[in-house]
């Protein structure tokens, strides 16, 4: 039966994603960008109900922009969790855009792409983030760089912090965790991290039967004459600050 139930969810899910696919194809091209930002939330929170994740939001989302949002990232799932909570557009490695169906869906979603070993190309994604935040735009980042364990904050790069520096432009912070929803413990079916494969932590996340994902929105700031340094590291004492407090 557990077999049957984790089966019946994959195909749904396979469905769920088709759906989004022909909804990007078909109808996207007929849409503005604020009816696009709906349906990628509207998506995302489906497909959390795909999954049987229970999505608890905390604090205040950001309705609009200009606004730099800055998160710890645990998952492959982190960024359909913050869609779900509120839409945005994501800075993401550029091998995601050749990923099959999911480029697509990350591009239609506004996605912004950048080689994260070249100092060059961060450098110019910064200047397109300085645009789309002049525009507006929602823009979240990982300053971490990389996926944790969930139990503790890797170091914040600052660099894409310039952004918001440049734009003057306000950053809010944001801390997520995964949980059991009986419990309350932190979760780790959607790991992905070190020699975890993709697979592997998607298999365990639709076995999973009391998965919850928590969201907390803490203040918006502006950088008050700091460096992105000394801003990433006042940021990154606030991620973790909501993060215990979750």
């Amino acid at each position: 039966m557990r077999l049957f139930r984790v089966l019946a969810k994959l195909l749904h899910l396979l469905l769920h994603i088709a759906t989004g696919w022909w909804t990007i194809r078909r109808h996207f091209p007929q849409m503005d960008n604020a009816e696009r930002g709906r349906q990628v939330q509207a998506w995302s929170q489906q497909l959390l109900r795909v999954l049987g994740i229970r999505l608890r939001v905390s604090g205040t989302p950001p309705s609009q922009g200009p606004l730099l949002l800055v998160a710890n990232h645990i998952s492959w799932l982190d960024i359909a969790v913050i869609h779900a909570a509120g839409y945005c557009r994501f800075v993401s490695k550029a091998d995601v855009k050749q990923w099959p169906v999911v480029g697509t869906l990350a591009t239609a979603s506004g996605t912004l792409y950048i080689e994260r070993e070249s100092r060059r190309d961060a450098m110019r994604v910064v200047h397109h983030m300085v645009e789309s935040l002049r525009a507006g735009d929602v823009i979240a980042v990982f300053p971490e760089g990389t996926t944790g364990d969930g139990r503790s904050l890797l170091p914040f790069h600052a660099n894409l912090l310039q952004a918001a520096i440049s734009a003057n432009v306000p950053v809010q912070p944001l801390a997520l965790r995964f949980v059991d929803v009986h419990t309350g413990a932190l979760h780790f079916a959607p790991s992905f991290v070190g020699d975890e494969t993709l697979l592997g932590s998607l298999w365990r996340t639709l076995s999973a039967t009391t998965l919850g994902a928590d969201v907390l929105y803490g203040p918006a700031e502006h950088a008050q004459g700091r460096d992105r340094r000394t801003w990433a590291q006042d940021l990154h004492a606030q991620v973790q600050a909501l993060r215990t407090s979750l």
